[in-house]
C-alpha cells in the first residue's frame, strides 16, 4: 500500500547509499572545512618555521579557501559536488605528504581519516569506492618507503597498521548501513500515516507547496483533489472502529491501484484524503478521478464476512486557474467537495456552482 508515496519520497530523501541527509551533510561539511582549515593553518606556520616556504604558501592558500567554503556550504546547491571537490584534493594531498622524503612515520595515521569521512559524507557505496583506492595507494607508499618487513617485529607493525585500517572500513560500513536504515525509518514515521501507509498531513502539505513552486518555474498545471468518505460515521457506528479502519485502508488500496508514480496521496485527517496529480490539467484529471470514484463505489469492503458498501465525494482544483497559492487551491477543492456532499454525495465536482 505504501509503494506509490515511498517512490515519491525516495526522490527527495537520501537512500541507504547516499550518506547523511542534506542538512546534516552541510553541517558536517562546514565543521570539516573549519577544522581542516584551522589545522592546515597551524601546519602552515610549522612549515614556514622549517623553511618549507612553498609548502607553507600552498597550505596558507588552502586554509583561506577552506574558511571561505565553510561560510558558503550552507547555501550551496550541489552539496555532493562540494564533497568530491574537497575530498579528492585532500586525499591526494595526504598521499603527497606521505611520499615526501622527510615525512614522519606517524603521518600515516591520517590515512584512517579517509574511510571515516568518505562513508559519512557519501554513504557506503560511494564512500567505499572513493576510500579503497586511496588506502591502497597509501599502503603502497608505505611499503615503497620502508620496504617489506624483514623480521617478526616489522611484520607486527605492518599488520597492526593494515588490520586497524581494515577494521575502520568494516566498522564504518556497518555503522553507515545501520545509520541509514534508522534515518529512513524515522523519516518514514515522520511522514507516513500509520493506519493507511500513505503520506500524512504534514508531508502532503509540503508536497503541495513544492508542487506550487515547481509549477511557478515550469508553468505546467497540476491538480489538487480532496476526497471525503461518504457516511463514514455510520460505518463506525454500525460495524465498529475496526471496520472504519479497514474501510480507510480499502479506499487507499483502490486509489493507489490507479494513480501514477508521480502522483502523491495523503491522509489529511479522519476520513479526508488529498491527491496531487502532477503535470495534469482539469480536463485530463477528470476521467482519472471519475475512475477512482467508481472504483471505490463498485468495490465493497469485505470485513469479518460482511460486505460494506463505500463511496466518496471528490472536489477538484487546478493550478493556477482555481488558485495560485496552496491555501487558495485547498479552499477551492474543499468548497467543491462540500458542494458535492450537498448534491447527494458519491460524485466529483470540478467547477463551482453557478
Amino acid at each position: 500500500m505504501r509503494s506509490l508515496n515511498d517512490r515519491n519520497r525516495a526522490e527527495e530523501q537520501p537512500s541507504e547509499n547516499s550518506g547523511l541527509a542534506n542538512a546534516d551533510q552541510r553541517s558536517l561539511l562546514r565543521l570539516i572545512f573549519l577544522t581542516t582549515g584551522i589545522t592546515l593553518g597551524f601546519f602552515c606556520v610549522l612549515q614556514a618555521l622549517e623553511g618549507r616556504y612553498l609548502l607553507a604558501t600552498f597550505e596558507l592558500g588552502a586554509t583561506a579557501l577552506l574558511l571561505w567554503a565553510s561560510g558558503r556550504i550552507t547555501v550551496a546547491r550541489n552539496v555532493t559536488l562540494w564533497v568530491y571537490v574537497f575530498l579528492l584534493p585532500l586525499f591526494c594531498f595526504l598521499i603527497y605528504i606521505l611520499s615526501m622524503p622527510g615525512a614522519s612515520v606517524t603521518a600515516f595515521v591520517w590515512v584512517y581519516l579517509v574511510p571515516m569521512v568518505s562513508y559519512l559524507l557519501l554513504g557506503r557505496k560511494a564512500g567505499f569506492v572513493l576510500a579503497a583506492p586511496f588506502i591502497t595507494v597509501a599502503t603502497g607508499s608505505y611499503l615503497l618507503r620502508y620496504g617489506i618487513p624483514e623480521g617478526p617485529s616489522g611484520w607486527i607493525d605492518l599488520g597492526n597498521a593494515v588490520l586497524c585500517g581494515l577494521l575502520v572500513i568494516v566498522f564504518m560500513h556497518l555503522y553507515e548501513v545501520r545509520r541509514a536504515g534508522a534515518q529512513r525509518a524515522l523519516q518514514d514515521m515522520a511522514e507516513t500515516d500509520a493506519l493507511t501507509g500513505v503520506a500524512n498531513r504534514g508531508y502532503f502539505q509540503s508536497s503541495l507547496e513544492r508542487s506550487v513552486n515547481a509549477a511557478n518555474r515550469s508553468q505546467s498545471p497540476f491538480v489538487l483533489v480532496i476526497l471525503d468518505v461518504d457516511l463514514f460515521k455510520e460505518v463506525n457506528d454500525r460495524w465498529g472502529h475496526d471496520a472504519g479502519d479497514a474501510a480507510l485502508q480499502h479506499i487507499c488500496r483502490c486509489l493507489l491501484g490507479r494513480l501514477r508514480e508521480t502522483d502523491v496521496i495523503g491522509r489529511l485527517g479522519g476520513e479526508e484524503f488529498g491527491i496531487l496529480l502532477a503535470n495534469t490539467d482539469r480536463d485530463a484529471a477528470m476521467p482519472l478521478v471519475e475512475d477512482l470514484r467508481e472504483s471505490i463505489a463498485s468495490t465493497c469492503l469485505s470485513h469479518e464476512q460482511i460486505n460494506i458498501a463505500l463511496s466518496a465525494t471528490f472536489g477538484l482544483a487546478q493550478w493556477p486557474v482555481d488558485g495560485e497559492s496552496p491555501s487558495m487551491l485547498y479552499r477551492s477543492a474543499d468548497r467543491r467537495l462540500y458542494q458535492g456532499k450537498a448534491r447527494g454525495r458519491n460524485q466529483l465536482v470540478s467547477r463551482d456552482e453557478a
